[in-house]
């Protein structure tokens, strides 16, 4: 059990990374709530179980279906599996979608500074009360003809409208902002990228576990029912008491409820991934990519964090983000400066078509601010804390990236002892059962010791495959934490 609370806090850092990433939202079922090792979701009161409810809807651990499932298996590799993830995860078509936000906001913040060009035409009638222009209706006395109604007449006016911006720092400025959060945008898509490559690295590690959970607890099962066998054998022979084959029976049952289990697991544990990659809706699958134990060196952590610094996009967007906020700043200190604009019209006017002629306007017009009620302090107050908060967030990500690249190499480094010593773990305790076992049936001792000896080995299973899959995470959450998952994954896995 002790290598399933391993499995399953590894599991819970990367929902925390994803967290932090991702503004904290994913799947009603994940990872922290079940694990990779166990069937039952924790307890809402337990860390992982409030980890879970917090992370429930991430978009990562969602996605767009595509195509319709058949009833042919499909093999599914690592690699194709990420393929999918980038291009139907939810989390990066939702990012996607910002940054064309983002570019189409630039779009606008620059049409201030671009000359607009309109036109208008226009066919009027209408009659006129000159009574209600301030003409008095005895004007008519001394005015000769002069009706105080109009007769009807028409009006036709075609016109251009041209005007622009001669001199606009506020906008100027605000277009510039624009543009660093375009470029912001573009880093949180490639984020994005390797936060898909973590969470579905994550998800195919985790059914791989699974897998060699149910290849071990059905060659337990094989084990403990051929002890069973040889315990009845005993029993019947008058070699051995009654306790001894019904605790074969129970050790063989025990066996049987945990290859349930585990292939309950199994089976969550591959919905989760097709629900991250966008497989079709029932689509059968197995497993193609194999992750053996494949030692990861010549990376230091000088290196690594040179690396992550210069990569990580995450914090090329926050950088971006500070040049935002302080084009931002800018904009609002030069709301006090003055600003000049052209406006100009030209077009034809008359009663008829025929009869019209050619008119025009042309100005152009100097603003300047002099008093705004406050307004500009207000606003640049706010800029200033909306400056101060970028700046703050920045120097938080960058200490982030040391603590994540050294976490990671860390574990990497434990990860490998660890399996180090699981793999010779399990060679003795599967020497240890086969003499149990000879014992037994030498009849020097129950069999206590044979059921003691199947506990050790199980144990030992589970520790090896708790270890291989902290050890291939770790990998897969250094490259996350260098910035280059979506290109290192699987060099760094290695996977077969």
């Amino acid at each position: 059990m002790m290598g399933r609370a391993k499995t399953v806090k590894a599991t819970i850092i990367v929902l925390m990374v994803l967290i932090a990433g991702a503004g904290g939202s994913a799947p009603a079922q994940t990872a922290a709530m079940q694990g990779p090792s166990g069937s039952e979701s924790a307890p809402a009161s337990s860390p992982a179980g409030a980890l879970g409810a917090a992370v429930s809807s991430s978009p990562f651990f969602g996605s767009v279906p595509v195509g319709k499932a058949t009833s042919t298996v499909m093999s599914l590799t690592l690699e194709e599996a990420i393929e999918r993830g980038l291009k139907t995860n939810l989390g990066i078509l939702l990012s996607e979608q910002s940054s064309r936000e983002a570019r189409g906001e630039r779009w606008q913040a620059l049409s201030h500074l671009l000359p607009q060009l309109t036109t208008g035409t226009s066919e009027t009638r209408q009659q006129v009360n000159f009574e209600a222009l301030g003409f008095p209706a005895a004007a008519s006395r001394f005015i000769p003809g002069f009706q105080i109604i109009s007769p009807p007449f028409n009006t036709f006016d075609a016109r251009m409208f041209l005007s622009a911006p001669l001199l606009d720092l506020e906008n100027l400025h605000r277009t510039h902002a624009a543009a660093d959060e375009v470029e912001a945008a573009h880093y949180t898509y490639d984020d994005a990228q390797n936060m898909v490559v973590l969470v579905i690295g994550n998800a195919y590690l985790m059914c791989n576990a699974a897998q060699a959970r149910v290849e071990a607890a059905a060659a337990e099962l094989k084990t403990a029912q051929a002890l069973y066998r040889q315990a009845a054998d005993r029993f019947h022979a008058g070699l051995s008491p009654e306790i001894d084959e019904d605790r074969a029976q129970v050790e063989q049952e025990s066996r049987h409820e945990e290859l349930i289990a585990a292939r309950n697991t199994l089976a969550t544990d591959k919905l989760e991934l097709a629900r991250a990659i966008g497989l079709p809706l029932g689509q059968p699958f197995t497993l193609a990519t194999k992750n053996p134990y494949a030692p990861l060196s010549g990376i230091t952590l000088s290196e690594a964090l040179e690396q992550a610094y210069t990569t990580r996009p995450d914090y090329k967007a926050a950088m971006a983000g500070v040049q935002a906020a302080l084009q931002s700043r800018r904009a609002v200190l030069d709301e006090r400066l003055p600003s000049i604009s052209f406006t100009s019209n030209f077009g034809d006017i008359g009663l008829t078509v025929p009869g019209s002629h050619e008119t025009f306007l042309a100005a152009g017009t100097l603003n300047i601010p002099i008093f705004q009620g406050g307004r500009v302090r207000g606003e640049l107050i706010k800029a200033n804390a909306q400056l101060k908060e970028a700046e703050d967030q920045a120097a938080n990500l960058k200490a982030q990236i040391d603590y994540d690249v050294r976490t990671a190499l860390m574990n990497l480094k434990t990860a490998a002892l660890q399996v180090q010593v699981a793999t010779s773990n399990i060679a003795l305790a599967n020497r240890t059962l086969q003499q149990a076992r000879d014992r037994f049936a030498a009849g020097v001792t129950d069999n206590i010791e044979v059921v003691e000896a199947q506990d050790a080995v199980a144990s030992a299973n589970e520790t090896y495959i708790s270890s291989l899959y902290d050890h291939n995470l770790a990998k897969v959450s250094l490259a996350h934490a260098i910035g280059v998952a979506a290109q290192a994954a699987m060099q760094y896995l290695g996977g077969k």
